[in-house]
């Protein structure tokens, strides 16, 4: 890992977003509610902020990571068709909270696919990447516009 002791303690935001595209008939299949695992939207949005929570346990050279506060929203498109999932992540430390809000978007994602895919085997995941990100001694990176 990298040796971030001499870094400053400042306030971390990360936010990422990713997409899982499907069907019009699966879309709609979540949205009504009719996934037999039960509600996509809220246990890919629990798993998200679990997944974040877990990053360095994931990811080997990640420091662990005190947050503060982590976010995950699913919204239906129906210009995909299909699922756009942000997560945004905070903390008050001296590294960056970009890998826990792309981990939650990721695992939000592979949720979204698990929990649907009896529907539908061809959903894709996509475009998985960070939105902004402030804070820190290289300071804010905005990639897109929220």
């Amino acid at each position: 890992m990298v040796d971030v002791s001499h870094k400053p303690d400042t306030e971390r935001i990360a936010i990422a977003r990713g997409e899982v595209h499907m069907s019009k008939g699966t879309l709609e299949l979540i949205r009504a509610g009719q996934i037999k695992k039960g509600d996509v939207l809220t246990v890919a949005q629990i798993a998200g902020i679990t997944a974040s929570k877990r990053t360095s346990d994931l990811i080997p050279l990640c420091h662990p990571l005190p947050l503060t506060q982590v976010d995950v929203d699913l919204t239906f498109d129906d210009s995909l068709p299909g699922v756009v999932i942000t997560a945004t992540a905070k903390t008050v430390g001296k590294t960056g909270v970009e890998m826990e809000a792309l981990t939650a978007v990721s695992v939000a994602a592979l949720t979204v696919y698990d929990m649907a895919k009896a529907a539908e085997k061809t959903m894709r995941i996509q475009n998985i990447r960070l939105i902004e990100k402030h804070g820190g001694q290289s300071g804010d990176v905005v990639n897109e516009g929220g």
